[in-house]
C-alpha cells in the first residue's frame, strides 16, 4: 500500500453507508482498491487495522478511519476538488446537521426494515415511516438543483444510497412526491453515480 500511495476501502457491496462513501471516491475521482467484503465474513487484514472489523472501512498508507461520516469527511479534506461540504462554518454547520437528521430520520429506519432478524410487523411500520417522511419532504427538491443546494454535497452523498435501495425496501413514492422521484432520475444518471455502484447494488432496479 505505502509503495504505490494507493488507498484502499473495505466495502460492503450491498450496505448504503458502504455506497455513500464510494459515491464520494468516485465523485472526487480517487483512485482507490475497492475491497469487498460480505458482511459477516471479516477478512484478517480488516480485523487487524480496524478494531469494531466494521465497514466502511478506508486506509490511507498509515492512516486508518472507519465510521462513514468521519471518511466521507476526511476524503473532503484530503481531496478539495471538487468540494462537497460549503467552504462558509456556518454553512458547513448546517449540511452536518442535515446528515445528522438523515441518519436519525432515515438510515434508522432503512437499518430496522433491512434488518434480517427483524419483526415483520417492525419493518412494515419502519417502510410505512420512510415512504410517508420522504413524501413530505420532497417540495424541498423543487426548488434547488440538489438537497437544498445548489450544488451536489455530503449531503446528498448520505441520502442517495437510501433512495436507490427504496425497490429493495419495499417503497414506492407516490405521485405528490415528483420533485423528489425527478431528483432521483437526475441523481441517478450521475457518471460518478453509476461508477459508485456495485455489481450488487446495480441489480437493486
Amino acid at each position: 500500500m505505502a509503495a504505490t500511495n494507493k488507498l484502499a476501502c473495505y466495502s460492503d457491496p450491498a450496505d448504503h453507508y458502504s455506497h455513500r462513501v464510494r459515491l464520494v471516491l468516485a465523485e472526487k475521482g480517487v483512485q482507490v482498491d475497492i475491497i469487498d467484503v460480505q458482511a459477516g465474513h471479516c477478512p484478517a487484514k480488516l480485523a487487524e487495522v480496524n478494531p469494531y472489523a466494521s465497514l466502511p472501512t478506508l486506509i490511507d498508507r498509515d492512516l486508518v478511519l472507519y465510521e462513514s461520516t468521519v471518511v466521507m469527511e476526511y476524503l473532503d479534506e484530503r481531496y478539495p476538488h471538487p468540494p462537497l461540504l460549503p467552504v462558509y462554518p456556518v454553512a458547513r454547520a448546517n449540511s452536518r446537521l442535515l446528515m445528522h437528521r438523515i441518519q436519525r430520520d432515515w438510515c434508522q429506519l432503512v437499518d430496522r426494515i433491512l434488518e434480517p432478524r427483524g419483526k415483520e410487523a417492525d419493518k412494515a411500520l419502519a417502510r410505512k415511516e420512510l415512504r410517508e417522511s420522504l413524501t413530505g419532504v420532497s417540495p424541498l427538491f423543487a426548488d434547488k438543483s440538489f438537497f437544498l443546494s445548489d450544488e451536489l454535497s455530503l449531503v446528498d452523498c448520505c441520502l442517495l444510497p437510501i433512495l436507490w435501495r427504496l425497490p429493495q425496501l419495499g417503497i414506492e413514492l407516490p405521485r405528490p412526491a415528483k420533485p423528489l422521484l425527478e431528483y432521483m432520475e437526475r441523481m441517478f444518471t450521475r457518471e460518478a453515480f453509476q461508477a459508485s455502484l456495485s455489481s450488487v447494488e446495480r441489480n437493486m432496479r
